[in-house]
């Protein structure tokens, strides 16, 4: 199998799985499959859950001579979670070594049942980042869930059975926002709920939901998780201080960025995730601003279903229209051609009018939904592919761009909070559009780029594209 699943490798962890290499592949029954289908599930409903009420729950949080910084709080709040997942992500996976996948599993599953209701009940921002933050922590453990895939998959099965981790991301992208946007502030529409602490909390009832979910995952995992790297096969060494293991990772995606044509797509890739989570950050902040400022006053339940639309188009996007569009003009024209497509979602977003709020909103966000749904897939295809070609070890390679992946999400939602804050009430086009422009600007940078992919030998064998494009 892929020395990059068996390492269980995820934003540039590296798990030694030197002692386990050569035991024997012990096949996973349904239920354990299932299980890791929900902690993927729920590792993306918890990033993506805040993100249709977060503005709002800021604005209930700011003291009342602050109100100037709610875009750099929103900003925070949103890099807090990634922040957290990027730099426990290789402590969990080097547990995971030691003591068995089963348990890290299980302890993250009860991590998220406890913080995903402490940041509902938060009444302070300090609390709420806090409980962000160390949700992220015991999210942190999606390469544990990759790397049991890897101790119980023939290499026949692994393609299959990591696209269940792909499709996993979709749906629980998907789910996540339309839960936190459809669930906030019941008391307002619901009576059953006035007068509970669910008025007193508005944004309690999504995360309790989220928690309810993880609860459910634990009780599935005690009955059919079992354990999938045997107390022989595992890693007795003794472990690496957590500073040594960062300074590893940051080493080896350094030399990545370095290296010919594989640097070229991981730079792409980092461009793209850094404008595409800038949107992540404004994009609440602009459509709950009101009409007369340019806004378009949508609630925490409309902006939970636009994202639920981008979830669902990037979803059919991958399952329909990858496969025709990569036979049509091959894997290194497609990158381009999809970069550029999300960048021109990206900008129309502000100039959406009102009147017309919902037919605009919704050309942007299938824009936005068909370019990631292309890019993404293509992306990592074409660096699978060229990272082979060009002899490179590809567990270190993939590491270098989960790496810089994560490091862009982190980044991006900072930049977009900072950019709003400074520009949203000065005059066009220093104003409210610049995040959206800045958006834009990076996805040009990006398609500029990547005119330098090289063409690939076998570029006419598709079948990995396709492979590929349904595991994501």
């Amino acid at each position: 199998m892929p020395r990059w699943v068996q390492e269980g490798r995820v934003v540039g962890s590296r798990m030694d799985t030197s002692t386990k290499r050569s035991a024997p592949v012990v096949d996973a029954s349904k239920g354990a499959l299932l299980v890791l289908f929900l902690v993927t599930v729920i590792d993306m409903i918890g990033f993506g859950i805040v993100i249709p009420f977060l503005t709002y729950l800021v604005e209930d949080l700011t003291p009342a001579n602050q109100e100037a910084n709610i875009g750099i709080w929103v900003g925070v709040l949103m890099t807090s979670y990634s922040a957290a997942q990027f730099l426990f992500s290789p402590f969990w996976g080097s547990l995971s070594d030691r003591i068995g996948r089963r348990p890290v599993l299980m302890v993250g599953l009860v991590g998220n049942t406890v913080f995903f209701t402490m940041f509902g009940l938060a009444n302070t921002l300090v609390l709420a980042l806090l409980a962000r933050f160390l949700a992220g922590v015991f999210n942190g453990n999606l390469a544990v869930a990759r790397a049991y895939i890897g101790d119980v998959s023939t290499p026949q099965q692994l393609a299959t059975r990591m696209g269940l981790i792909g499709a996993a991301f979709g749906l629980g992208f998907t789910f996540g926002p339309f839960i936190g946007g459809e669930l906030s502030d019941p008391a307002s529409r619901w009576a059953l709920f006035e007068g509970t602490i669910f008025d007193t909390n508005p944004y309690l009832l999504p995360c309790a939901v989220a928690s309810l979910l993880s609860v459910l995952s634990l009780l599935v995992a005690i009955r059919n998780l079992p354990e999938s790297l045997p107390p022989e096969h595992r890693n007795q060494s003794q472990q690496k201080s957590w500073a040594a293991g960062m300074v590893g990772t940051l080493k080896s995606t350094g030399s990545m960025l370095r290296s010919g044509n594989v640097s070229v797509v991981i730079w792409v890739s980092m461009l793209f995730i850094f404008g595409f989570t800038i949107m992540h950050a404004v994009f609440i902040l602009y459509t709950q601003m009101s009409p007369a400022d340019g806004g378009l006053s949508f609630s925490e339940a409309e902006n939970g279903r636009v994202f639920a639309m981008i979830g669902i188009t990037g979803i059919l996007t991958q399952g329909f229209l990858i496969g025709p569009l990569s036979r049509r003009f091959g894997t290194r024209r497609l990158i381009p051609i999809a970069i550029l497509i999300t960048g021109v979602g990206l900008v129309l977003i502000p100039y959406t009018q009102f009147e017309q709020r919902w037919i605009h909103i919704l050309i942007a966000g299938g824009l936005i939904s068909i370019g990631n749904g292309l890019f993404q897939p293509s992306s990592s295809s074409f660096l699978t592919r060229i990272a082979k070609a060009e002899g490179y070890e590809l567990g270190v390679v993939m590491g270098a761009q989960e790496s810089v992946g994560a490091l862009a999400r982190i980044m991006g939602p900072l930049t977009g909070g900072f950019v709003w804050v400074f520009t949203d009430a000065r005059e066009w086009p220093l104003d409210y559009h610049t995040a959206f422009h800045l958006c834009g600007f990076l996805m040009i940078c990006a398609a500029l780029l990547s005119l330098r992919l090289p063409p690939l030998p076998d570029d006419s064998d598709l079948n990995h594209q396709k492979n590929l494009a349904e595991s994501e």
